[in-house]
């Protein structure tokens, strides 16, 4: 499959262990920034902080905009200075064979089509130019997003019975009594990282023991 240029084959992933996103509205406004782990998939983009950032993207991200530091660590300064680095080491190799310590092996090919740089051109020839714009590119890959995955593929979603209509301390409708919620089918969506596990715990113990003294 091919992602906006990123070919990673039909069921492979690749795995981004550190990057930071930012998620641009479609008048350009930030809406979201995040850091951590990321994947790049046949279909689309996954992992903690894109599940986290569509959250942050109302009913639907078409004309929306993601841009992804693949280097977080470096500033520009030290990420040129480690690409230069790298291409002392392999002077005589082709540009795109020579990013193998740089970048995920399913990284390479797109981050050069991006950079403009002739993939064949001998490293040991790549201008001070180029190498700034391989540096711009890593440090903001530019991704334009399409539409959300089916919603029979939701890790966590969105809306359900509002939290004004509900005891926060027993789970208990204000409107009927005796009928309890938990869970998802409230109102009540968090971030990745155990949070809407932990609203499904802990939602689900206030409403059975408070359903529990009612029998």
């Amino acid at each position: 499959g091919t992602i906006n240029g990123i070919n990673i084959g039909e069921t492979s992933t690749c795995k981004i262990n550190e990057s930071t996103i930012t998620v641009f509205a479609k008048n350009g406004k930030k809406k979201f920034t995040d850091f951590g782990e990321m994947l790049f998939t046949h279909f689309g983009m996954t992992g903690p902080v894109i599940l986290s950032s569509s959250s942050h993207m109302g009913e639907s991200p078409e004309g929306m905009k993601i841009e992804i530091d693949l280097k977080p660590a470096l500033d520009e300064k030290t990420l040129d200075a480690r690409v230069l680095s790298d291409f002392k080491k392999y002077s005589n190799k082709d540009f795109i064979n020579a990013l193998d310590d740089l970048l995920p092996q399913k990284m390479i090919e797109p981050i050069v089509s991006v950079s403009g740089i002739d993939p064949r051109k001998k490293v040991n020839s790549v201008t001070k130019e180029e190498r700034a714009a391989l540096v711009s590119v890593l440090k903001c890959f530019k991704i334009r997003l399409s539409g959300f995955r089916p919603i029979e593929e939701a890790i966590i979603t969105k809306g359900g019975v509002s939290v004004n209509e509900i005891s926060p301390k027993t789970m208990e409708s204000k409107l009927v009594k005796g009928l309890f919620f938990a869970g998802e089918v409230l109102d009540l969506d968090g971030d990745t990282g155990g949070y809407n596990l932990q609203i499904a715990f802990s939602t689900a113990a206030m409403a059975a023991q408070n359903a529990a003294k009612g029998l």
